[in-house]
């Protein structure tokens, strides 16, 4: 009994998947609901996707700068605990500069009988 041989797939899962990280796959569309001729609500899709290298060389490089997803540009964009201390330290300065100008101006209007 001659051994069947599977055909050979020309375009795999993977051969897809790898295709379309890099040349990128846009999806586009608009969701509209009317009533009466009254749009009530619009949505608008676009979804990109490809893989990180494609969306870097066209200019889309957002996940670089968002805090939640990269610790640099957490540290970049947040004030360290070093400056955190310096800010609340002149805030409280601040403040008792403000509680000594109206106890400064309560006293001499404070009379003794």
């Amino acid at each position: 009994m001659p051994d069947y041989i599977a055909p050979t797939r020309s375009h795999g899962l993977v051969d897809i998947l790898d295709r379309v990280l890099d040349k990128g796959l846009v999806i586009a569309g608009d969701i509209k609901i009317n009533l009466a001729n009254v749009e009530l609500l619009t949505i608008q899709v676009r979804l990109l996707v490809c893989s990180i290298d494609k969306a870097a060389s066209i200019g889309m490089n957002w996940w670089q700068h968002d805090p939640r997803l990269t610790t640099r540009a957490a540290d970049a964009g947040a004030l360290g605990s070093g400056d955190v201390e310096k800010r609340l330290e002149r805030i409280e300065q601040q403040l008792r500069q403000l509680t000594e100008r109206s106890g400064a101006k309560r006293r001499p209007s404070t009379s003794t009988e």
